[in-house]
């Protein structure tokens, strides 16, 4: 359902009313196409503290296609789209200032729909002033992405490999981003042995960005409609050959995706037993990119849930997940610098009044991935990490009351609700074969939601 408000606030009378209303003014975003697939103009780098990391980083930046400066220089254009702050190297509060002094200038000149990614370090256990202040950012971005506007992100990014980050710098710093903000994200060295030097297929890990995906196989659970149809068209667009797994019931919508991709259907009731063993056997070349997209709702308040709502959900949404992941792993069907991409929820973080069921599988998807993602890397060298949607633009949330509907939409920074594309090009981007260094990473999709952390 079109976003009437969204379409109404564009124009000069919504924008007039709105400003007098104190109304909320969503800006239009600008999501990855063809035709645009980068941002409009140049990257402003800034140094906050002692940077070791300041050499890596440049040729990093270079290569995301933006034309990078400093204020002042000859490629400062006054007006960035991307500004990316390196405060790897604050230690103390008086390193917070130095933070201050150099976004405080330039923070307003931001394009709209651009990107400010802050880059930390991890905090260190035994330096506790190191450790504040660079929690400190945490908030700080958390905060500025609340007031920036006009359609733009903030991100914080913790690293310690300037290569390892070119992935996730390409993702921020590019519109397949639109509607991730206020995350933060952790960039460790890859486990996977293959997200820099050469994969299993003996080709570059930095390998073709247009093409990430091509001889790869990658499999989508509730692939056939909504979100997972995305998934399944993004990963497609990236060159990997698609598997849509749906229930028998919607095998005539599996096959019209499969089909119009390229790829092949599978239709399979995934809480079934032998769910991961008839995967495994339909699959017996493999498989390098796993979505777990599957999900059911079933509200109710507790008080008024019997067992029967309680129960397919549980099973669906994580009973499903543990158990097809378990024997694929296993099975050695998920190939080393595989990866693993489950589908959690902000209902998962913060709660959701008549989602008991829901936001116990959310989190427990959540748990999953936490717990799994070091021993899947070490034992298997695969990545195990999860989107969190938010509010998403689908048929189910067109149905919800118009109250609620538009609640959904509107608590969020960018004042507006997703697209299953938003989705889609999230997990592209964990499924990447150079996002071997991003691992355990839970990722929400949600505009920066004003529920939750």
């Amino acid at each position: 359902m079109a976003d009437r408000y969204l379409s109404f606030t564009g124009t000069t009378p919504g924008l007039f009313l709105s400003r007098r209303l104190g109304l909320p003014r969503p800006a239009s975003l600008k999501r990855w196409s063809a035709a645009r697939p980068g941002l409009d103009s140049g990257l402003l780098h800034l140094t906050a503290g002692k940077s070791d990391l300041s050499l890596g980083l440049a040729p990093v930046l270079a290569r995301t296609g933006l034309s990078t400066g400093e204020p002042g220089d000859a490629n400062d254009t006054g007006r960035p789209t991307a500004v990316v702050l390196d405060a790897t190297g604050v230690r103390d509060v008086e390193g917070l200032l130095e933070v201050h002094a150099a976004l405080h200038p330039v923070v307003r000149s931001v394009a709209a729909n651009g990107r400010v990614v802050l880059l930390g370090s991890p905090l260190d256990a035994a330096d506790h002033h190191q450790a504040a202040a660079q929690q400190a950012l945490e908030g700080f971005t958390r905060s500025l992405g609340k007031e920036i506007g006009r359609g733009s992100t903030v991100n914080l990014v913790r690293l310690t490999d300037p290569d390892a980050t070119e992935s996730t710098l390409r993702f921020l710093l590019s519109p397949k981003s639109a509607y991730v903000s206020g995350q933060v994200i952790e960039v460790g060295t890859d486990a996977t042995g293959t997200g820099t030097g050469t994969d299993t297929k003996g080709t570059s890990a930095a390998a073709p960005w247009d093409l990430p995906l091509a001889g790869r196989t990658a499999l989508v659970t509730g692939g056939a409609r909504g979100i997972g149809e995305a998934v399944a068209e993004t990963l497609a667009r990236d060159g990997a050959e698609v598997v849509v797994l749906d229930v028998p019931q919607a095998e005539a919508d599996a096959r019209r995706v499969a089909e119009r991709l390229g790829g092949l259907a599978l239709p399979l009731d995934i809480t079934a037993a032998d769910a991961g063993a008839r995967i495994a056997e339909a699959l017996p070349d493999g498989l390098d990119v796993l979505v777990h997209n599957a999900g059911i709702t079933r509200d109710r308040r507790l008080a008024n849930m019997p067992v029967e709502r309680w129960t397919p959900v549980l099973e669906v949404n994580l009973a499903s997940v543990l158990r097809t992941t378990d024997t694929l792993l296993a099975a050695g069907t998920l190939k080393r610098g595989g990866r693993i991409v489950a589908t959690a929820s902000i209902a998962g973080i913060a709660g959701n009044t008549g989602q008991t069921n829901y936001g116990a599988s959310k989190a427990g998807v959540i748990g999953l991935v936490r717990s799994l993602a070091p021993r899947a890397a070490a034992e298997h060298g695969v990545t195990v990490n999860a989107v969190a949607p938010g509010f998403i633009e689908t048929k189910m949330t067109a149905a919800v009351p118009l109250v609620i509907r538009e609640a959904g939409r509107r608590m969020n920074s960018l004042a507006q609700g997703g697209l299953p594309v938003d989705v889609a090009e999230t997990t592209a981007w964990l499924a990447h074969p150079a996002s071997g260094a991003v691992n355990g990473q839970v990722v929400r999709v949600c505009g920066q939601s004003l529920l939750g952390a």
